[in-house]
């Protein structure tokens, strides 16, 4: 696993919701008796590797997220060279080559789905592909890849971001192993240090 196990529930990451769509149901682990879905840890890290895998190969990347994730979107877009929209996105950012911040990105990668939406409808018109970070309630409309994880959580996300930003620094060759990755957890608004899993890299 690209973290160690314990890493992954410290951060909530594998907590879904009580509400879950068909899609979503692949990646489900159990249900708790109160009804909250649990997502399967290592269909969570199979996916982070993934997309980390798919993201590397783009130069431009936009990073997208109405919520607040700040601290964590912020230093992903530092690190892997990324353009970031925290807040409100501006209408006709990916559609209208007149509006004073048309952007062009490679991909697009959301936190939410739902409430990013506007990026997502946008860039499936330019036919950009769309990485999600996606909770229970989600659904894999528009969306090219999906992450199953908790993307309520700001544990989770922040673990999330730092995970993608490691491993595609790698990917890219800007690192040889983890242990070259300088910026902490906490750098991208996350408690704790992350353990890296013995079985990492396998």
């Amino acid at each position: 696993m690209l973290v160690d196990k314990n890493t992954y529930l410290t951060s909530g990451i594998y907590i879904g919701m009580k509400s879950c769509t068909p899609y979503m149901k692949q990646f489900i682990y159990k249900v708790r008796e109160n009804g909250l879905c649990m997502f399967n840890l290592k269909k969570i890290d199979e996916r982070l590797k993934i997309a980390a895998s798919f993201l590397s190969q783009f130069k431009k990347i936009l990073v997208v997220s109405r919520k607040e994730h700040t601290k964590a979107i912020n230093a992903f877009a530092k690190e892997v060279g990324a353009k970031a929209i925290v807040g409100r996105f501006p209408p006709g950012m990916l559609t209208n080559p007149s509006f004073k911040d048309f952007y062009e990105p490679d991909v697009v990668l959301v936190v939410d789905p739902i409430v990013d939406q506007q990026a997502v409808v946008e860039a499936k018109k330019k036919r950009i592909p769309v990485v999600a970070f996606s909770n229970t309630f989600n659904s894999p409309r528009d969306i090219d890849l999906i992450i199953p994880m908790n993307n309520n959580g700001k544990k989770s996300v922040a673990l999330a971001f730092w995970i993608l930003a490691r491993e595609i620094q790698k990917n890219r060759g800007k690192i040889k192993n983890d242990s070259e990755f300088k910026p902490t957890l906490k750098d991208f608004g996350g408690e704790g240090e992350p353990k890296v899993s013995k079985k990492a890299g396998s």
